[in-house]
């Protein structure tokens, strides 16, 4: 692929010192390639949102809406291909793969109506001292850079550019080097619909681009979802430049199952937990923490049931699980099986890689995990599950907090009062009970402690784009 950056409303050839090759994880075999984006042309990107930023701010927020309803209808009549693509570039199993899609379709359609509202939210202030009078208006924060992972491409980008775009913002998109495919069709969608040209960019690259677009000053917001390793140097480079940021980070969640639990109901719940995208998710439940009265009912039936699922090539078979995304992933997986053998911790089934093409692995599950064990410790994104045994919800509760991270938690019980409370307690951003991981676009997304910083989703995630401003005036 030649022309792989969409800059200034138009496609343009990477002139950066990178090739990206990008690769089917059922197979391990590369199936493109393009040359990133040069330093120069993610400035010429910022630069051309930023000339577009004034007349994409005035734009009606029913103009607005009209371009996001028009990004949900063409992915729509994309479907077939950006599947397939999901499938080949990610390995997600097709029923994996129609989700995701639903989700970015039903993310722009949510704010399309958020956007037609924002006339109302420019609205009049009571003051309690008379001869004044106040009004709020809600702006574009201005010029935002986008940052995306590559375990939910298409997802995660629609996440940020749907409500960035409602809110009047110009944006500079970077996929990840692992998935830089499937983000082109957002480019293609502003060609169809005559998206004025600098509203989108799109700059692919690796680890270059990635800083050159962090620290740019040219931003006025940088939103970035990934690893907290990466998420620290776009924190260091935002307070470099006083710049506010939106960081989604890592996570080490706690999915707790107490013992008036039906334990097959229960099973259901923690593998979708932790073998949803090969458990590479951020919100990957790999804390099990099961109450002694369920325990030896339950653990036994997980192991049954992770065993059965049918792990391959989404391209080739029908499966419940498919490969790791990259071998940089499959290695650092492969890498913990090493270390929970090294620390002798007793796997019920799993803990190796598949002896086949491309970069399988087993679903695994460590039972009676120390708490002072890297692999209880530490986020893995595989399908690694760790578990350990709890007495009261107390304990339970002190467990689930007891980590660095704090994105999400699942409770489940068949005491509801208990749930409830239970999921009051919990440190995190987001809990489940008695669920699989539903995500809504009308709640919010995003997490306490390391799990990062804002909210996506909902209006919180358009507030994440929008400045507020007071005028006040004398009546006198």
């Amino acid at each position: 692929m030649t022309t792989a950056h969409y800059i200034d409303g138009r496609w343009v050839e990477g002139q950066g010192n990178d090739c990206i090759v990008v690769h089917n994880p059922a197979d391990g075999r590369p199936f493109a390639e393009l040359l990133a984006a040069s330093t120069v042309q993610v400035d010429q990107a910022v630069a051309t949102a930023r000339r577009a930023l004034p007349s994409w701010a005035r734009v009606s927020p029913g103009t607005r809406a009209a371009y996001l309803r028009g990004f949900a209808e063409q992915l729509g009549q994309r479907r077939d291909a950006l599947i397939a693509l999901q499938m080949r570039n990610n390995g997600k199993p097709r029923h994996e793969a129609e989700i995701d899609l639903d989700d970015a379709i039903a993310t722009f359609a949510y704010y399309a109506e958020l956007a037609e509202q924002l006339p109302a939210q420019n609205r009049d202030v009571p003051l309690a001292v008379p001869g004044f009078t106040a009004r709020t208006r809600l702006e574009p924060v201005g010029v935002v850079g986008l940052i995306v992972p590559w375990n939910f491409p298409l997802v995660t980008s629609a996440w940020k550019l749907a409500p960035a775009l409602a809110a009047g913002c110009t944006v500079v998109l970077k996929p990840s080097e692992v998935t830089p495919l499937i983000e082109q069709a957002y480019g293609q969608i502003a060609d169809t619909l005559g998206l004025p040209a600098g509203v989108l960019n799109i700059v692919n690259g690796k680890a270059e681009t990635g800083a050159a677009l962090s620290n740019h000053n040219g931003l006025d917001k940088l939103s970035f979802t990934g690893s907290n390793n990466v998420g620290s140097q776009v924190m260091r480079s935002a307070s470099t430049l006083c710049r506010p940021v939106t960081l989604e980070l890592g996570g080490k969640s706690a999915i707790v199952v107490f013992d008036d639990c039906d334990p097959d109901q229960a099973v259901e719940w923690i593998v979708a937990g932790i073998t949803w995208n090969a458990g590479q998710m951020c919100s990957a439940t790999s804390r099990l923490l099961v109450q002694d009265g369920i325990a030896d009912a339950l653990l036994p039936r997980l192991q049954v049931a992770l065993e059965k699922l049918r792990v391959g090539s989404p391209l080739t078979e029908d499966v419940d699980m498919g490969p790791l995304t990259s071998q940089a992933q499959w290695l650092k997986v492969a890498s913990y099986f090493a270390t929970a053998r090294e620390e002798g911790l007793q796997c019920l089934t799993g803990g190796k890689a598949l002896d086949r093409d491309g970069w399988f692995v087993n679903p695994t599950l460590y039972a009676d995990v120390p708490k002072d064990s890297r692999l209880w410790s530490e986020e893995i994104f595989g399908p690694v599950l760790c578990a350990r045994r709890f007495a009261s919800e107390a304990e339970a509760i002190a467990e689930a907090n007891d980590s660095r991270f704090g994105l999400v938690a699942t409770v489940c019980s068949a005491d509801l009062e208990r749930a409830e409370r239970v999921a009051d307690a919990l440190e995190v951003g987001h809990v489940w009970i008695n669920s699989v991981q539903a995500v809504f676009v009308e709640t919010s997304w995003g997490g306490t402690k390391g799990s990062g910083i804002g909210r996506e989703l909902g209006p919180w995630g358009l507030a994440g784009y929008q400045s507020v401003k007071h005028v006040t005036r004398c009546l006198g």
